[in-house]
């Protein structure tokens, strides 16, 4: 079987998961807050040793259709779970956890997904909350943000949470890009909406691969800025995407997720 097929059945996978037979949506509730919500397979109670989990914060611009934390949810999540099911041996369960920034449920979950972070809105409380759960060894990883302004914003949360822990663009040694795939050799990851135009939005011009790194260098926060990796995954399944992108996208989330279990 050649590399192009595997992937090719991957994302066959993906598409027959999303499409399975509806048991009752788990996270009904919020899928008004979605951008695109799907219905929930039918072994979405599975029990698993891991779960893609999503933040679900507070935003002045929820309300415009869907929140944003909601962007791609929640196809693009299970799209990538799929993956990550396909192409590893990580036990992970069909169907996202949705992880309200203002419960303690969160310290159950060690690996945390957010996007459009430079549009959080964090109470002390929040910051409190997150900042516990990163010192107790909690990863984050953060995904389209695009800009100046939407840095300003991410960062007004994180000098918060994390005051005095180190901001870098992770080097191409880094052990993140490593763990599985061997990502020395990135490109930027475009959204949907300007992947057959500038490839870039807003200012963001120049992607970057950030970590927030704790005293011992260990990654805390992930940061694909100027990147859009959730419309690689909540894409997968379309012709008019390209099949590069993608296939970063979930090598990326891939070592990211097993890094997040390694360290």
């Amino acid at each position: 079987m050649t590399a192009r097929q595997a992937w090719i059945g991957m994302l066959v996978f993906a598409t027959v998961l999303a499409a399975a037979p509806a048991v009752g949506n788990r996270w009904s509730r919020y899928e008004q807050e979605m951008q695109d919500p799907v219905d929930d397979p039918g072994d979405a109670n599975e029990k698993t040793e891991f779960a893609f989990a999503r933040l679900r914060y507070r935003s002045n611009r929820d309300g415009w259709g869907y929140s944003r934390w909601g962007i791609d949810c929640n196809k693009s999540d299970r799209q990538f779970i799929a993956g990550l099911r396909r192409l590893t041996r990580v036990h992970a369960r069909s169907i996202e956890e949705i992880i309200d920034v203002e419960d303690d449920e969160i310290f159950n979950w060690p690996w945390l997904f957010a996007v459009s972070p430079g549009d959080w809105q964090l109470t002390d409380a929040h910051c409190a909350r997150l900042k516990q759960y990163l010192d107790r060894g909690g990863f984050l990883m953060v995904d389209d943000f695009h800009g100046p302004r939407d840095w300003d914003g991410f960062m007004s949360g994180i000098s918060r949470i994390a005051p005095n822990a180190q901001i870098v663009d992770l080097p191409n040694d880094a052990p993140i890009f490593h763990v599985l795939y061997n990502l020395s050799d990135r490109v930027q990851i475009p959204g949907a909406n300007v992947v057959h135009g500038r490839g870039y939005e807003k200012d963001g011009v120049v992607p970057h691969w950030r970590g927030v790194l704790d005293e011992k260098g260990r990654v805390m926060v992930a940061a694909c800025f100027n990147m859009d990796v959730g419309d690689a995954w909540e894409f997968a399944d379309s012709a008019d995407y390209p099949e590069k992108f993608t296939s970063q996208a979930y090598r990326l989330g891939i070592n990211y997720v097993l890094y997040s279990m390694t360290h």
